[in-house]
């Protein structure tokens, strides 16, 4: 029997053992400020698994001098990282496995039929706020960790598990794993891609758009100028450049996907009096990052766009639009579908699947991004979960697709990391 089989029938002999784990992380309500309890869980069963294992508080000050940092939150008490070490026997390559395990707030409890943290198993899913984003995709990288282990594999390379916090808030917790000095040869975060291989990952930005009128009373508005008229200008002329952007791209792992970077305007303030013209109005949104562009070059783009509104209106000459970028940011990250990971991790999906998986671009950020650029880690984006029931109410995820995904990571580590 060769080793891929063996790790195949380990698998599938531990099903059962794995759904009860996964039944208990999910029914740990792990959204920002609440991963501790959760985190031991993990840290326990890597210290069960035999790993070297390291758990610790982020470290604000550190993050803070870095330029990608983001988080709403003065401190990380009660958020750890937990990070598993398997030591390989030296000259291989290693592999970073990294998943986060803070949630997103569940909702209205009403419109889920079972209760948020129910981990309810019905019909082969899961349900339960974290099942399908991402804590299934961690139950997948431990199995596969666990059946390398347990069939005495022994590997030239690392296995570096990492379970992070603040993946949802902007990338703390992977960002600190970096700066704590993990890094490898390459790396996989078992985001919800149904299965799909994301070989490149947008990264986005908040950005405030400022546009100011002229006050006057509301029964004389003629005598004054209103913001609100102007941001509507504003936001067509953002849409113009959203489209000039992405009528640049051309790679065809975009081909499915309408917006490849989008520009969103998500939130518009303005105005204080219903009898008053308003003379200021906010817009607030979300810029789409291209892997291979930087968030300087973008910024810079869309400032000399903004400038170029006085050239549609004169008012924009005396009165110019002010641009700020603030609170949220995710960096883009690629690796090249010719690489050899990539290789690694297509042929044993055909060999665990059957057929050919779908490599497309990820239409999110992830923390890919920061491992592909900060830590110099070629990244993939491939994991279990269902893309569209993630942040949704009655989450959930296709067991199945768990111990799938767990047969082509084990199978892709043992290649990658090479065996002794």
């Amino acid at each position: 029997m060769s080793i891929k089989d063996k790790l195949n029938d380990w698998i599938q002999n531990n099903e059962q053992r794995y759904i009860d784990f996964l039944q208990k992380l999910v029914q740990q309500p792990s959204t920002q400020g609440n991963e501790k309890g959760v985190q031991q869980l993990v840290a326990n069963f890597l210290h069960e698994l035999g790993l070297k294992v390291e758990m610790w508080d982020l470290d604000g000050d550190r993050l803070k001098k870095h330029p990608y940092f983001y988080s709403n939150r003065e401190t990380f008490e009660s958020s750890p990282n937990v990070v598993g070490v398997l030591k390989g026997t030296g000259g291989g390559k290693s592999i970073i496995l990294n998943g986060h395990v803070d949630v997103v707030p569940e909702g209205d409890h009403k419109q889920w039929d079972h209760g948020p943290y129910s981990g309810k198993v019905i019909d082969g899913k899961m349900f339960g706020r974290g099942a399908t984003d991402m804590k299934g995709g961690n139950i997948a990288l431990l199995m596969a960790i666990e059946a390398i282990q347990a069939l005495h594999i022994r590997l030239k390379g690392d296995v570096i598990f990492q379970s992070v916090v603040e993946e949802e808030s902007g990338g703390a917790g992977t960002l600190d794993t970096i700066l704590q000095g993990y890094k490898a040869d390459a790396a996989i975060i078992p985001e919800p891609t149904n299965m799909k291989i994301f070989p490149k990952q947008q990264g986005s930005k908040w950005f405030r758009i400022i546009v100011t009128g002229r006050t006057a009373h509301g029964g004389t508005p003629y005598l004054g100028v209103s913001a609100i008229d102007k941001a509507f200008i504003v936001n067509e002329h953002v849409k113009e450049l959203e489209k000039t952007r992405n009528d640049r791209i051309t790679d065809p792992l975009y081909d499915t996907i309408p917006v490849p970077v989008p520009i969103n305007i998500g939130s518009m303030n303005g105005g204080d009096w219903p009898s008053s013209v308003p003379d200021v109005v906010q817009l607030e949104g979300r810029i789409g990052i291209a892997p291979g562009e930087t968030m300087e070059e973008v910024q810079q783009e869309m400032e000399d766009w903004i400038k170029t509104l006085s050239e549609i209106d004169p008012w924009f000459q005396e009165h110019p639009v002010k641009v700020e970028w603030f609170g949220a940011r995710w960096v883009p990250g690629e690796i090249e579908t010719d690489h050899p990971f990539v290789a690694s991790l297509v042929n044993n999906f055909v060999s665990v699947m059957g057929e050919k998986p779908t490599l497309v671009a990820s239409p999110w950020g992830t923390d890919g991004g920061l491992l592909s650029q900060v830590a110099e880690t070629p990244t993939v984006v491939f994991g279990p979960g269902i893309t569209d029931l993630a942040h949704f109410p009655n989450e959930a995820i296709e067991l199945e697709k768990i111990f799938e995904a767990a047969k082509i990571i084990a199978a892709t580590i043992v290649e990658w990391c090479e065996e002794d």
